[in-house]
């Protein structure tokens, strides 16, 4: 069975603006979680490098980096997928990203899914013992903020 989150809102711009603001300006609407950081340092800049099997990293004052994941899917004003991780996760769990960009008259619709939890256990650091339903319902509201918080650069952009 696949544990996913698949989260959605539209927003007020064309699939390519809404891509851009995405990946370019993250770090502006990022809103770290203090129930699901990456790490356990202090927040860091969330970037993407763009192309496929580049890098998305969170980058600290300090000038050290963590790895999130690779880009899987770069198509600007389409789709972006990458993977995702946090420094608790084990080599072989991971999960994986889409974002969909679907233009809906004149708005953007932004969906997310996130798949793979069901390779991290329960008693992972990063699922705080939650078990699986709880767990994806509040990772899904943290999501759902993260595209308001998205909606809201691309409004003020």
């Amino acid at each position: 069975m696949t544990s996913r989150i698949l989260v959605s809102l539209r927003v007020r711009a064309t699939p390519r603006h809404a891509f851009d603001v995405f990946v370019n300006d993250i770090g502006l609407w990022w809103q770290p979680s203090a129930l699901f950081g990456f790490t356990r340092r202090s927040r860091g800049t969330l970037a993407f490098e763009p192309e496929p099997g580049g890098r998305f990293t969170e980058s600290y004052p300090d000038g050290s980096q963590f790895e999130i994941g690779m880009v899987t899917t770069w198509e600007p004003g389409s789709r972006l997928g990458f993977t995702w991780r946090q420094e608790s996760f084990a080599d072989d769990q991971i999960t994986n990203v889409e974002v969909r960009f679907e233009s809906v008259r004149d708005e953007t619709r932004v969906t997310v899914e996130h798949l793979g939890w069901e390779t991290v256990p329960v008693d992972n650091a990063a699922r705080h013992s939650f078990p699986d339903g709880v767990f994806l319902l509040r990772h899904g509201e943290w999501w759902q903020q993260l595209l308001e918080s998205l909606r809201t650069q691309i409004t003020d952009h």
